[in-house]
């Protein structure tokens, strides 16, 4: 279990770790980063506000400072999950068909390469996509690679459109034609008016 603080771009403490059995305490400056302080039985990480620079990690039983990679922390959520790609109106009847018989929503984004706001919205409809992983799964479909008369069906007329699907339907669809951040927080009420409609049936 992980949780984060706050503090300012730079900390100096009192750390309680020995480092040997003469010296119980000692000054410890940490610079910006994520400080992971590890026991028998709990592990605890802080954020510090500014630049990741590293990570570190403080072993009680070894009172030493290590360097700490991603791949040593299997709880860390992913921070970006990229959009799964549909290439064809048959792969995109499948995912819906799929949604439907688990009972569960898809967000279809619907994009064009040669679309400039869709560009820069996809990194973060990515960093969405992580956020509700892995409950809820995004797609994305290129107008330019599949037949138009599936960007017809779908009702699509503008790019970027993100749309969420259930029960084989569209229930819902955002324009993206506006700044980034605004359209983010569109579909984040989109997903929750979708989550609160399935707890009041």
């Amino acid at each position: 279990m992980y949780g984060s603080i706050r503090f300012s771009p730079s900390l100096r403490f009192r750390t309680l770790l020995p480092t040997n059995p003469r010296d119980q305490s000692r000054d410890l400056f940490v610079p910006p980063g994520i400080l992971s302080i590890s026991s028998s039985n709990i592990t605890k990480s802080v954020n510090f506000r500014g630049k990741i620079d590293n990570v570190i990690r403080v072993t009680k039983h070894e009172g030493s400072i290590k360097e700490l990679n991603e791949d040593d922390d299997d709880d860390h959520a992913p921070v970006s999950i990229p959009l799964t790609p549909i290439g064809s109106e048959s792969q995109f009847d499948r995912v819906i068909a799929e949604a439907q018989q688990l009972d569960v929503s898809v967000i279809i984004v619907w994009m064009a390469s040669w679309c400039r706001k869709c560009i820069y919205l996809k990194p973060k409809l990515e960093k969405l996509a992580a956020d509700y992983h892995p409950r809820l799964r995004f797609y994305n479909v290129d107008v330019n690679a599949v037949p138009h008369k599936l960007v017809t069906r779908a009702g699509v007329m503008k790019m970027p459109t993100i749309q969420l699907w259930k029960d084989g339907k569209k229930q819902a669809e955002v324009i993206g034609g506006h700044k980034s951040y605004l359209v983010i927080n569109e579909v984040r009420e989109m997903i929750r008016n979708e989550n609160n409609n399935l707890q009041q049936k």
